[in-house]
């Protein structure tokens, strides 16, 4: 079924290496949007002038996908105090000590999941960092949330990138629902697996393939 929208096959992961990047994505759908002449779509890209119209008909083509299931979210955590990382000494298991949501952040997140609910998106599971502004958006947006080690933060922690990124990559690639399954984590986290960058409250929609692949469809923003 052709959804209009081009989708980006994440087969290099199986070589542990994501190529997939933002301005590769906005480039497969601009060429769509503009019928497939790259040099109209840069123009707009540049110039910030892509009709609203055709960004939000491409918003509409993912939910779409997303209310027949089988798709697997992966979600940036909502705003957050400022700041990069953790404060030093921060603990785990004690919010007090680490960067958190704001207001805002807390606002965003149950905006997320008013409009999952509205736009009728079966969910099967959702899980999370065991990190709190991760927890938090999650059970802001979906109610519940089971802690995964996996979507851990990787700022700051190089070392473990590969082998969460490989269990990452699995646990996406195998999933078949019915439903959708829903990944909140840490924006290092999620490019580091899908190659995909996200803005705080993002989130990034992809197709399991099966053997450590995925098709990246696309990425939404919920305005704050």
């Amino acid at each position: 079924m052709n959804f209009g929208l081009e989708r980006i096959s994440h087969d290099t992961v199986i070589l542990g290496t994501p190529v997939v990047a933002p301005t590769l994505m906005l480039y497969t759908l601009g060429m769509t949007l503009t019928n497939r002449n790259p040099l109209p779509f840069f123009v707009l890209l540049l110039a910030g002038l892509l009709p609203p119209w055709q960004l939000a008909n491409a918003d509409e083509k993912i939910w779409d996908l997303l209310r027949q299931g089988g798709q697997v979210v992966a979600i940036r955590h909502t705003q957050t105090t400022s700041g990069f990382g953790d404060p030093p000494e921060f603990k785990l298991d004690d919010c007090a000590t680490q960067r958190n949501l704001n207001d805002q952040g807390r606002a965003q997140a149950r905006k997320m999941g008013a409009a999952f609910r509205e736009k009728g998106v079966p969910i099967a599971a959702v899980i999370s960092s065991p990190w709190c502004r991760c927890l938090e958006t999650a059970r802001l947006a979906f109610g519940e949330a089971e802690s995964w080690s996996a979507l851990s933060n990787l700022y700051g922690r190089p070392q473990n990138e590969a082998h969460q990124s490989r269990a990452m990559r699995g646990r996406i690639s195998g999933f078949s629902g019915p439903g959708n399954l829903v990944l909140v984590s840490h924006g290092v986290t999620i490019r580091a697996a899908t190659g995909t960058y996200l803005g705080m409250g993002e989130f990034v929609v992809l197709t399991p393939r099966g053997s450590g692949r995925f098709d990246v469809v696309g990425t939404i923003t919920v305005d704050r």
